[in-house]
């Protein structure tokens, strides 16, 4: 058992005990990298040697500005696809933004993709939760969505994919994080792995 699943594995056995919920881990493809999955929540992590080709996206976030994979190359991206209604996306809201804070500087980046609201939805929900990295408004043509779609499955909101540093698919969150530690394990091993 490598270190990213005895880190991986001990969150959420916390996390289980906390909420009352027993964490289960099933079995993983070898070489497919690790999987997890507690209730409605599940983490799947893909091997370096089995991830797609980078993602191409363009979108423009709440503030106006156009944003395209490009401008993230070279880092480990977290993309979290939410709208403001949903309710796991206010509970996990802190949690992203403190595994945001704890990476800034270290060539992690952060993006939104709100796929149900407007721009003024999206800042009023940054702004009552604290949320400071910056979110496309996808709502108008699902562009950006669809962009990862065709690499990921992103069936159910929130959905938290981790790129690595070309831009491929590292991990797959599903539902909303129980612990801001376990998206922090996932940045750090990807950000490990190097360029």
């Amino acid at each position: 058992m490598n270190h990213r699943l005895i880190a991986l594995s001990a969150a959420l056995i916390i996390v289980g005990m906390v909420t009352g919920c027993t964490a289960t881990i099933p079995s993983s493809d070898a070489g497919a990298g690790a999987s997890f999955s507690e209730g409605d929540f599940q983490v799947a992590e893909i091997a370096a040697s089995d991830r797609g080709g980078p993602v191409q996206f363009k979108g423009v976030i709440e503030t106006g500005e156009t944003v395209t994979s490009d401008d993230y190359r070279g880092e480990v991206l977290v993309v979290n696809f939410w709208y403001a209604a949903c309710g796991p996306c206010i509970v996990e809201a802190p949690m992203l933004e403190e595994v945001f804070l704890r990476f800034q500087g270290e060539g992690v980046n952060f993006l939104g993709v709100n796929t149900y609201d407007q721009a003024e939805t999206a800042l009023s929900f940054a702004r009552e939760n604290n949320v400071t990295y910056p979110s496309v408004i996808d709502v108008n043509d699902g562009q950006v969505k669809l962009a990862f779609a065709q690499l990921t499955p992103i069936q159910a909101t929130p959905t938290t994919l981790v790129m690595d540093r070309q831009g491929r698919l590292a991990a797959r969150i599903i539902g909303q994080l129980p612990s801001a530690s376990i998206l922090s394990t996932i940045v750090a091993d990807t950000l490990a792995e190097g360029p």
